[in-house]
C-alpha cells in the first residue's frame, strides 16, 4: 500500500472511530439522565412522552452506529477493490474517451453507490420512524420519490457536470475559477428555481387560508420588514408527522411556508414566534453570511480539484492511468473530501447555533415576549421526540441549533 492509500485508510478510520465514539457517549449521557426530567425541561414533556423520547434517541443512536460501519465499509471497498479504474477503462473501451461519456461515468457511479444505502433508508423510514409514529408515507410514494429524484437528477446533473468537465479545455490552467463562478452562480440559481418548480414535484403547497392567523403573520411579516408575497403551507404530514417552516427565495420570489403539521401543533401566538424566528435570519444577514462562506468552500475545493488534478501520484493511487478528462479526480474528490471536512463539521455548527441564538432574540422582540417562543420550541420538542439531554461534545459537534435547554436559557435572559 502506498502513502497515498494509507492515509486515506487512516482518515476513513479516524473519522469512524469518532463517529462510534461520540454516538456512544451521546447514549451514555440519554441512558443517564433516562429516568427522569432533567431540571428546568419538567414543563416540556410529561413522564410517558420523555420515556418515549429516550427511547426514540437510543434507537436512532443504535442505527446510527450500524451506518457509520455500513457507510464506511461500502466506502473503502469501492476506493480500495480497484472498481472505479477498471469501470472507468470500461467506459473508455465502450464509448471512447469523449467528454460525455465520462459524464456518463460520474453519473453511473454515483447511482451505483447510492444503492447499497436504500435498504437502510427503508428500514430508518418504515421500521424506525414508523414504529414511534412518525413514517405517514407508503411504499409507493417513497419509491416515487426516488424515481422522481433520480430523473431529476439526471435532466439537472448531466448538463452541470459537463459544463464543469468541459471548462478545463475551454480555459486550461484557470478553469478551476471559471468552475467555481459557474457552480456558486448555479447554486443561487437553484435557491430561486428549487422552490418554484422541484418541491412542489414531490409536495403540494396551498395558499394560507384567509383568516385570523394569516391576517397576525402577514402583519408580522410587514411589521418587520419582510415583505413576503405569500404564506403557504405544504402538506408535509404527507410523509411525516415531523415539522418546520422556512422561507425560500429572494425579493418578490420570496415566499412563507409552514408544514401542515406544525399549524396543527402549535397555536397562533407560537406560530407568530416561529415566522418571527425565520425573518430573523433574513433580517440578520445569516443568509449572505451563509452563502459567503459557502462560496470561499466551493473555491478552496475547486483548487483542490485542480492541485490533484496534476498529481499523478494522487489519481494514479487509486488505479488511474493519466486521464484525458478531470471526471475521475472530481469521482475521488466526492467520494473522499468528507474525509476531511469532517472535521470541520463543530466549527460550522458552532456558527449555525450563533445564528439560531440570534433568531430567537429576534423573535422575541418581534413579538414582545419570549414566551411564544419558548412555548413553541417546548411543544416541537414534545411533537418531535427531541433528545432532551445529548452530551456536550456530542451536541457541540454535531447540532446545528442549541438545545432545547440552552435556547430556553437564553430567550429567557434576552
Amino acid at each position: 500500500m502506498n502513502t497515498v492509500l494509507f492515509v486515506v485508510l487512516l482518515l476513513l478510520l479516524l473519522k469512524l472511530a469518532a463517529e462510534v465514539f461520540l454516538d456512544l457517549l451521546n447514549r451514555r449521557q440519554v441512558r443517564r439522565f433516562a429516568d427522569r426530567i432533567p431540571a428546568g425541561l419538567e414543563e416540556v414533556m410529561d413522564e410517558a412522552t420523555y420515556r418515549k423520547a429516550v427511547d426514540y434517541t437510543l434507537a436512532k443512536n443504535g442505527f446510527s452506529i450500524v451506518n457509520h460501519f455500513y457507510g464506511s465499509a461500502i466506502l473503502a471497498l469501492v476506493v480500495f477493490s480497484g472498481f472505479l479504474p477498471w469501470f472507468y477503462s470500461v467506459f473508455n473501451e465502450t464509448f471512447g474517451r469523449v467528454l460525455w461519456a465520462d459524464v456518463l461515468y460520474l453519473i453511473a457511479v454515483s447511482m451505483l453507490l447510492s444503492l447499497p444505502g436504500l435498504p437502510l433508508e427503508w428500514w430508518s423510514q418504515f421500521r424506525l420512524e414508523e414504529r414511534f409514529g412518525f413514517n405517514k408515507s407508503t411504499l409507493q410514494l417513497w419509491i416515487s420519490d426516488k424515481v422522481k429524484g433520480l430523473v431529476i437528477g439526471l435532466i439537472i446533473g448531466f448538463p452541470l457536470l459537463w459544463v464543469l468537465v468541459a471548462l478545463v479545455g475551454w480555459f486550461g490552467d484557470w478553469w478551476w475559477i471559471w468552475g467555481f463562478v459557474f457552480f456558486f452562480v448555479f447554486q443561487i440559481v437553484m435557491m430561486i428555481l428549487y422552490p418554484m418548480f422541484i418541491m412542489p414535484l414531490f409536495n403540494k403547497f396551498t395558499p394560507l387560508p384567509e383568516g385570523e392567523l394569516r391576517e397576525r403573520l402577514m402583519d408580522l411579516s410587514d411589521r418587520t420588514g419582510f415583505k413576503a408575497s405569500t404564506i403557504q403551507v405544504m402538506d408535509g404530514s404527507r410523509r411525516s408527522a415531523h415539522s418546520n417552516a422556512f422561507f425560500t427565495g429572494f425579493g418578490r420570489f420570496r415566499r412563507i411556508v409552514l408544514f401542515d403539521t406544525l399549524m396543527e401543533q402549535l397555536g397562533e401566538k407560537e406560530l407568530e414566534a416561529v415566522l418571527a424566528h425565520e425573518i430573523g435570519h433574513y433580517k440578520k444577514g445569516h443568509i449572505p453570511k451563509t452563502l459567503a462562506l459557502s462560496a470561499v468552500m466551493v473555491f478552496a475545493a475547486f483548487a483542490v480539484i485542480a492541485y490533484l488534478a496534476k498529481s499523478e501520484w494522487f489519481y494514479g493511487s487509486f488505479g488511474f492511468s493519466e486521464p484525458a478528462t478531470i471526471a475521475p479526480v472530481f469521482l475521488l474528490f466526492g467520494l473522499l473530501s468528507g474525509l476531511v471536512t469532517f472535521w470541520l463539521t463543530p466549527i460550522f455548527n458552532r456558527l449555525s447555533r450563533k445564528h439560531e441564538y440570534e433568531a430567537d432574540a429576534f423573535a422575541s422582540a418581534a413579538v414582545g415576549a419570549p414566551e411564544p417562543m419558548i412555548g413553541a420550541l417546548r411543544k416541537l420538542s414534545e411533537k418531535n421526540l427531541s433528545n432532551l439531554t445529548p452530551h456536550p461534545l456530542y451536541s457541540g459537534f454535531y447540532y446545528s441549533h442549541p438545545t432545547m435547554l440552552e435556547r430556553q436559557s437564553a430567550l429567557v435572559g434576552s
